[in-house]
């Protein structure tokens, strides 16, 4: 039994805003460090820089532009988007996943204790924002998946134009038309200049 349209388009705003809420915030955390090292916070000699992620961060940005492409294209396109955005979810799942174990080797390794023995690690906040972004990310990509053919798409009005306009008798303009064909460079009097 299929769902009425209408049930089907109450799934567009909660998708669409825990979609960029899921991506936006996982492009954010990718670009933290999932990992850091166990003690010597104060010690000159750890190196901190080690336990980022970058493929999170730009699996995020991509989730993110989907969402916006999502919002202004309609038909096959805008289905291809969304099947596009649900995989980009999927890797960014994955990243965080399989990335919690190479942020913390990355941190055990970049950082070095007075006898230059690499130190444990610990996993941050950050992948747990990153863990639960990229689920609520993948959520709404799978509800946009199955709904995006009855949800609400933008007015033809924003689509440009496909031809030059067609002319009209300047008796039947109205004043606004007949000023905006002066502010465009043309004589609303010539039908030549159409």
């Amino acid at each position: 039994m299929t769902q009425p349209a209408a049930d089907r388009r109450r799934w567009f705003v909660p998708s669409v805003v825990l979609g960029v809420v899921g991506t936006g915030l996982g492009a954010f955390a990718g670009g933290k460090p999932w990992a850091a090292p166990d003690g010597g916070a104060g010690s000159p000699l750890v190196d901190k820089s080690g336990g980022h992620v970058p493929l999170a961060a730009a699996l995020g940005l991509v989730g993110l532009a989907c969402w916006g492409v999502l919002l202004v294209t309609r038909g096959r396109l805008r289905r291809a988007v969304a099947v596009l955005g649900a995989l980009v979810a999927v890797g960014l799942v994955a990243t965080a996943v399989v990335g919690r174990g190479s942020a913390l080797d990355s941190a055990r390794h970049a950082t070095v204790d007075l006898g230059r023995v690499p130190t444990g690690a610990h996993t941050t906040a950050w992948w747990y924002v990153a863990l639960v972004a990229a689920v609520l990310a993948l959520l709404a990509a799978v509800v946009a998946v199955r709904y995006v053919a009855a949800w609400p798409e933008m007015g033809s009005r924003y689509d440009a134009p496909t031809g030059p306009p067609e002319p009209q008798d300047p008796a039947d303009m109205e004043d606004v038309d007949l000023w905006r064909a002066i502010d465009q460079g043309r004589d609303p009097t010539d039908p030549t200049d159409y």
